[in-house]
């Protein structure tokens, strides 16, 4: 596979073809300017870093194109795939698998349509079964789509009680006598403590290679980051 998917220009306006994006497949040298676009794009979530690149590769190994459309040298929009094939899952090409989300996130329509068409064309080449986007909101309304999860979001704000009124009254109250009790949240260096204690007590049929690979290979890929995000918020006072 290049590593320039290949846009058909009469898609777009001939008259402004210097602007048209040029979609092009992640390497190691783009993560970084990949994940600081994720965190300045309003439509990118959590789901989009880089680093699941990497995790559905080695805990799954699957194959994963994570395109991403380039203007003028600046990123415009991104788009992680991977494929499964399974006799199980079938055969389909998922921005994300395994993710809550995934999907097109671009700051323009130009840079939303050229990984579109990238990704109708590579599914076309693998002769995939569907493709499939998990955006937060529909990109295609008359594509079939599945309503089996809901998203809940609500704004932290800095003033504790604010947060704890927000919640409902019943569950409030439970949150409360859990603190009365000592109830404390840790942040820890690894995830032996309680992780696989609890994976101790699961059924057979947890045994999977999802509990035994994708927890590590997140924690290296994510958490070292967040566990710094956090100290650095206490030794500010936050």
């Amino acid at each position: 596979m290049n590593s320039m998917i290949e846009i058909t220009q009469e898609r777009f306006d001939t008259a402004a073809l210097s602007s048209v994006p040029i979609v092009k497949m992640m390497e190691q040298k783009d993560m970084a300017r990949w994940d600081e676009f994720v965190m300045r794009c309003p439509d990118a979530t959590f789901f989009h870093r880089s680093g699941w690149k990497k995790i559905i590769e080695n805990a799954f190994g699957h194959r994963t194109w994570f395109m991403y459309a380039e203007c003028d040298g600046k990123i415009e929009g991104i788009l992680p795939l991977a494929e499964i094939n399974s006799l199980f899952f079938g055969h389909a090409l998922s921005a994300l698998p395994f993710c809550v989300y995934g999907g097109v996130a671009a700051i323009s329509e130009s840079a939303k349509e050229a990984l579109d068409l990238a990704a109708q064309k590579l599914a076309s080449e693998l002769k995939v079964g569907h493709l499939e986007y998990r955006n937060t909101k529909p990109h295609h309304p008359e594509w079939s789509a599945k309503d089996l999860y809901v998203t809940f979001r609500k704004e932290i704000v800095e003033e504790a009680e604010q947060n704890m009124l927000a919640i409902p009254r019943k569950q409030r109250a439970m949150i409360r006598k859990g603190i009365k009790a000592g109830l404390q949240s840790n942040v820890d260096q690894d995830i032996e403590r309680f992780f696989f204690r609890l994976l101790d007590k699961r059924p057979p049929a947890w045994n999977t290679c999802f509990f035994k690979k994708i927890f590590p290979l997140a924690q290296r890929n994510f958490f070292r980051r967040l566990r710094t995000f956090n100290h650095y918020k206490r030794r500010q006072n936050y």
